[in-house]
């Protein structure tokens, strides 16, 4: 399997003995975040700090006015270098290490709170900051930007694409008091965005968009007071449930489309997906066109068990051949996974052929154990 290891710009540049360690550890490539989101992300290794807190979303190489349009990235000043991603990724080259770009595109919390008209909307009319909406025009030239800012200039082996479609209610916000509330078809419905450019899809469709409204709210509250959290949303809305798929997976489409004519020939095309095409976020679901476009789609599998083995080896079943199969795990849970070695095998066995391997910055003295462990699963399956 090849093996991606993920890292932030700090982690890379801030850290003398980072390549060394990432050499030994023997991963294929690093995936630097290029354009992230706000995070606070913990420094084991550091001696002087515990973390960096991204306080918002920002693009980590230098931001030129004359590149943007109406929404334009904000540059972090918790780092020193106005290119501390171009720092990473040059380090790595020089050292032989191929490096990969990891671009976030559609989630900011920064822009989306600045620009609320570009954000995704749900059917009662409330806005989520942190989900730029790809049916806006405006919000794929800006990924189309991102795209294109973040990679001039440098030498990638690969580009990786997450929150490249579009982001729902499910979210870590803020101090999120959501979870375990929805049930999953509650949470699905309240995804689906009604802004001002979804609904003249819909309405373009045949639709009128104020009755698709007024069905969207009644069945999230008829779900709501039915106190069903195993309720699926399966059933419901027969003759508009097309109409919003299609409307998000076009809208989808359209983002990838502008993203990718930014990306020069030569690197990898690797794309965060999912198989259900109704899921949203930073791996949202796949459209039928999209593994034409790629060379590889990664599922999350953070969850060791069943359901993540079987993902895969659908994914395998489904998607072309050339396509190849990814499994994104993390070393760095709240609950570690008890074996990550043989959950390693069997993701391999199950049809995955990448291993994206989180993270390899916050991953302290305490997990790199279990780094290796994966690693070292990963090279031994053909």
């Amino acid at each position: 399997m090849k093996v991606t290891g993920y890292a932030y710009p700090w982690d890379v540049v801030d850290d003398p003995g980072f390549v060394e360690r990432v050499r030994e550890l023997g991963v294929d490539e690093v995936a630097v975040a290029v354009s992230y989101h706000s995070a606070r992300a913990a420094t084991p290794w550091s001696p002087e700090r515990t973390s960096v807190v991204a306080r918002h979303a920002a693009l980590y190489r230098p931001v030129r006015d004359e590149a943007w349009g109406e929404l334009k990235p904000a540059e972090p000043d918790w780092v020193e270098s106005r290119d501390s991603a171009g720092d990473a990724v040059r380090a790595l080259n020089e050292a032989g290490i191929p490096a990969a770009a990891w671009l976030v595109l559609t989630h900011n919390s920064l822009l989306g709170t600045e620009f609320p008209d570009f954000t995704v909307r749900n059917c009662f009319g409330e806005r989520y900051p942190w989900a730029l909406c790809p049916g806006q025009p405006e919000v794929r030239e800006y990924a189309a930007n991102v795209t294109a800012e973040s990679l001039a200039g440098l030498d990638f082996a690969t580009v990786v694409l997450e929150a490249c479609g579009p982001l729902g209610a499910v979210h870590q916000h803020q101090h999120e008091k959501t979870d375990g509330v929805w049930s999953p078809a509650v949470a699905r419905l309240l995804s689906i965005c009604c802004c001002d450019a979804c609904l003249d899809a819909w309405a373009a469709a045949g639709q009128d968009p104020a009755k698709a409204l007024g069905k969207l709210r009644a069945e999230v509250r008829r779900l709501i007071d039915s106190g069903d959290l195993r309720a699926t949303e399966d059933k419901i809305l027969p003759t508009l449930r097309q109409v919003l798929l299609d409307t998000r997976q076009k809208a989808t489409d359209a983002l990838r489309r502008d993203v990718l004519a930014k990306i020069p020939s030569g690197p990898r095309i690797v794309l965060h997906g999912a198989m259900d095409p109704w899921v949203t976020g930073a791996l949202p679901g796949l459209t039928p066109s999209a593994p034409d476009d790629v060379d590889a789609v990664v599922l999350q599998n953070w969850v060791p068990g069943h359901p993540s083995v079987g993902a895969v080896a659908t994914a395998r079943a489904k998607l072309p051949e050339k396509v190849a199969v990814g499994s994104y795990i993390t070393a760095v849970a709240a609950s570690p996974v008890p074996d990550i070695e043989a959950y390693t095998t069997e993701l391999g066995k199950a049809g995955a052929t990448e291993l994206h391997l989180y993270h390899l910055g916050l991953a302290g003295p305490g997990r790199w154990a279990d780094l290796i462990a994966a690693v070292s699963a990963a090279q031994e399956l053909v």
